[in-house]
């Protein structure tokens, strides 16, 4: 299983940012796959932000970030997107994207991508 983030840049305080994780190889069926958003800031820990479960019936935005964040996954396109709107500085990260064949708790994913990097500043 392959991963990779993109969608990432900067962005001005209160604007908004998409980042998508495709998922290969095409054959992959990711109605069995959890997809998880991740950060890490400078200086920080990496943190879990959002995840979805395999057929998308069940999603989890961290709660400090519910109302700005949203995650949707398209499993014919093998995409998973993550919406971000009213960014503010300290959502400056390199943000990944990860995938296990359960829902794992926290950041217990077999499979993780390249991140992309998301700068909030003005």
């Amino acid at each position: 299983v392959q991963l990779q983030a993109s969608g990432g840049g900067s962005v001005q305080p209160g604007g908004s940012v998409k980042l998508s994780c495709s998922v290969s190889p095409l054959g992959l069926d990711l109605d069995y796959f959890a997809i998880g958003w991740f950060r890490q800031a400078p200086g920080k820990e990496r943190e879990a932000v959002s995840c979805i479960s395999g057929r998308g019936g069940a999603t989890f935005i961290k709660p400090s970030e519910q109302g700005r964040f949203t995650i949707s996954k398209d499993n014919r396109k093998k995409t998973v997107d993550f919406q971000m709107n009213s960014l503010k500085p300290e959502d400056t990260a390199i943000y990944h994207c990860a995938a296990d064949s359960m829902l794992p708790a926290g950041m217990m994913y077999d499979y993780w991508g390249q991140g992309t990097q998301v700068t909030v500043s003005s």
